[in-house]
């Protein structure tokens, strides 16, 4: 199963013409394609889909996103995949 994930915006760049961020998932940062969410900026909250940002949330959505994911216990399958993805950074 595929989850989006929420995360942090901590960084903006720009690689290759594309606009990407540097996403923190409690407490885990990887980089992610912001070209689907324009006008997110540093400190916005996003659900993120295979490396793409999606939608932008607010604070207490994405809380309650990673309480859920907690709950049912995917927050350790999500933290297993991070460790082995790739950064596309």
């Amino acid at each position: 199963m595929c989850l989006a994930i929420p995360g942090l915006v901590e960084e903006i760049f720009h690689k290759e013409g594309l606009t990407m961020a540097k996403i923190n998932f409690a407490g885990m940062r990887r980089s992610a394609c912001l070209e689907y969410v324009p006008g997110v900026k540093t400190g916005d909250y996003v659900l993120v889909h295979v490396g793409f940002a999606i939608s932008v949330l607010d604070q207490e959505e994405a809380q309650r996103s990673l309480d859920l994911l907690k709950q049912t216990g995917e927050v350790n399958s999500f933290k297993n995949e991070l460790d082995n993805a790739r950064d596309y950074t």
